[in-house]
């Protein structure tokens, strides 16, 4: 197992409490162990989530020195939207304050009540947002997916097959979108490769149906396609994105994942009529178009982050935690078996825990190492 050092100086330091194991029992038993109901100071190693959760690089915090705050025509909405349009060139760039402002407002103009969103894998907030209009989220992730201790290179794929009968069942009418989750959150963060990219895109433009990304990890997708799909080994990250996003009609994106910073994100699409209809519904809800309930410092760190994600030195030492568990947890012995799959490993908490029942595990899902799914999928439809 190789040893991988962190790219970069550590600065800054903040102190944490050093809690015994009777503190946290106490602290858990009195927040009904739903681990959202925990004050983060009495937390000593915080894997709840890893969204927003990002510490700004140096550069970054010299950026929002120069943040400009003026209402319109900010010079530092036109760094920010230079650095999306390098990455992904689209159109249309719609600042929000994050990325389920994102959702709303898409689904609010492309969507109608009983029209059908076909994705890979909603994440939740986007489920929720396809639902909050009438509309029913479709899952067709590959079968391979549900199998956890496979080593398929490209797990979070759409089934290509499934969609284009799910297309010939509903009708094209029917789908107003089409999403692709990169990487595939809720099916545990797993890559999808450039070749599903492209063949979801040619199902959806043979039935004039636009393809939309969820954006959130793009560049750790795109790490693991210059990784594990053949004829990108040699392609820089850069390229890899823009090639990405040029199978795509547009995307929606939380900053607060592979923009590196605390809050922010975007809406991008090449549509002049929805960016349009977008942009109305923007100024209602979120902020002027060129600040979109961000700050002008918001702005210039995510034009920062967003030049500072695709270095590839970064991106290897990102992903070498949750495949130093996966490791760890797959020798011979262990309770437990493990896949990395970027930001998060898969394991299977009855491994640890033998007991007769899955759903007797109060296990939450756990960013950037262990993601316990089978336990919490067991819960949640017993609920």
């Amino acid at each position: 197992m190789k040893t991988i050092i962190e790219p970069f100086r550590i600065k800054s330091v903040e102190a944490i409490a050093m809690t015994t194991r009777d503190q946290r029992q106490r602290y858990a038993s009195e927040a009904h162990f739903n681990l959202f109901a925990l004050d983060s100071e009495n937390v000593l190693i915080d894997l709840l989530t890893d969204s927003g959760t990002s510490s700004m690089s140096a550069d970054q915090r010299a950026a929002v020195m120069r943040g400009d705050e003026s209402y319109a025509g900010s010079p530092s909405f036109d760094r920010f939207e230079a650095a999306v349009k390098h990455l992904m060139p689209f159109r249309h760039v719609i600042p929000t304050h994050q990325g389920r402002a994102a959702e709303r407002i898409l689904f609010s103009i492309a969507t109608k009540p009983g029209q059908h969103v076909p994705n890979n894998t909603h994440f939740d907030t986007t489920r929720a947002n396809v639902e909050a209009q009438g509309t029913h989220p479709v899952d067709l992730v590959v079968p391979e997916s549900l199998h956890l201790d496979s080593d398929g290179p490209f797990k979070g794929n759409m089934d290509i097959d499934r969609l284009q009968a799910f297309i010939a069942d509903v009708g094209p009418a029917a789908v107003p979108l089409c999403m692709l989750t990169l990487t595939n959150n809720a099916a545990g963060g797993q890559p999808v490769s450039m070749e599903n990219i492209r063949a979801t895109k040619d199902v959806c433009a043979r039935h004039g149906i636009p393809l939309f990304i969820d954006a959130c990890r793009f560049a750790e997708n795109a790490y693991f396609i210059k990784l594990r799909e053949p004829g990108y080994a040699d392609v820089p990250v850069t390229d890899i994105v823009r090639e990405m996003f040029s199978h795509a009609d547009g995307c929606t994106m939380s900053a607060k994942k592979d923009g590196l910073v605390n809050m922010g994100g975007w809406l991008a699409l090449n549509d002049d009529a929805w960016a349009a209809e977008c942009g109305n519904l923007l100024i209602l809800t979120e902020g002027f178009p060129t600040y979109g309930g961000l700050a002008g410092r918001d702005l210039e760190a995510i034009a920062v982050g967003l030049a500072e994600v695709v270095n590839e030195d970064y991106l290897t030492y990102r992903l070498a935690p949750p495949d130093t568990w996966a490791v760890i947890s797959s020798r011979p012995g262990s309770p437990s078996s493990a896949r990395s799959a970027g930001t998060r490993s898969i394991s299977t908490p009855a491994r640890f825990c033998p007991i007769s029942r899955h759903f007797d595990i109060p296990a939450k899902p756990s960013p950037s190492s262990f993601t316990f799914t089978a336990a919490s999928a067991a819960a949640k439809s017993a609920r």
